[in-house]
């Protein structure tokens, strides 16, 4: 089941960086959240408004592109970012 938002202000586009952010870093239970749901099948208007805290009705592009923008970046963290977590 989805949860709501954290508290995190949300951008409607990641800053994007070869390397882990400050932003990735504040959001990352974020992606996590959005990686979750995604492979829950939830629907991107879901996403958008529990996760995001961005409504879709009202607002359908800063939504699309904003979810776009977090999966994105998420996917990015699983598959590249991580290593600058862990490294020393």
């Amino acid at each position: 089941m989805l949860q709501p938002r954290s508290n995190a202000p949300i951008a409607d586009e990641v800053p994007w960086s070869d390397s882990v952010t400050a932003y990735d870093k504040e959001h990352f239970t974020t992606y996590m959240r959005l990686l979750d749901a995604s492979a829950d099948n939830a629907t991107e208007e879901e996403m958008a408004h529990l996760i995001l805290g961005i409504d879709p009705a009202r607002e359908p592009e800063r939504a699309r592109k904003a979810l776009r923008s977090h999966l994105d970046r998420a996917n990015w963290m699983v598959t590249t970012g991580y290593k600058d977590l862990f490294a020393s």
